[in-house]
C-alpha cells in the first residue's frame, strides 16, 4: 500500500439545542466550507445503517458528514475542524490503513486532544 493513501473521517455533531432542521442545515454548512478545502470526496452520510440514538431527515443522518482526504491534506483538514468546530460537541472517526479510531469531543481543549490523537494515528499507520 503506498504511504500516500487517503483517510477517511466521518464527522458526527451533537448539539441538542438545535431541531433536526437545524442540526441538517449546521451540518451542510460545514459540509459546503470541507468542499472548499482539498479533499477528495465529501458527503452527507446516506441512511444505510442507522446508529443507536441516530436521526435522519430525507434520506441523511442529521449531523454527520464523510470526507476522503490524502495524507498531505489531513493536517490541514483536522486544522479547520479545530477552528470550526471548537466548542460544538462532536464524534470524530478516522480511518486509515484498514484501522479506525474513534475520538469525542465537547470543548475546544478536547477538540485538540482528540485531533493531536487522531494525528499521532495516522503517523503510527504511515
Amino acid at each position: 500500500m503506498s504511504s500516500e493513501s487517503n483517510v477517511k473521517l466521518t464527522i458526527a455533531l451533537s448539539n441538542p439545542d438545535l431541531d433536526a432542521e437545524e442540526q441538517e442545515r449546521e451540518t451542510r454548512n460545514l459540509l459546503r466550507d470541507i468542499k472548499e478545502l482539498d479533499v477528495e470526496s465529501a458527503e452527507l452520510v446516506a441512511v444505510t445503517e442507522i446508529p443507536q440514538g441516530a436521526k435522519s431527515v430525507g434520506g441523511f443522518l442529521v449531523g454527520v458528514l464523510q470526507a476522503e482526504v490524502s495524507l498531505a491534506n489531513f493536517k490541514k483538514l483536522l486544522g479547520f475542524l479545530g477552528d470550526r468546530l471548537g466548542n460544538k460537541t462532536i464524534e470524530l472517526e478516522v480511518e486509515a490503513n484498514g484501522k479506525k479510531l474513534k475520538v469525542k469531543a465537547s470543548s475546544q481543549q478536547e477538540l485538540n486532544a482528540a485531533i493531536e490523537q487522531a494525528q499521532k494515528f495516522i503517523a503510527g499507520n504511515s
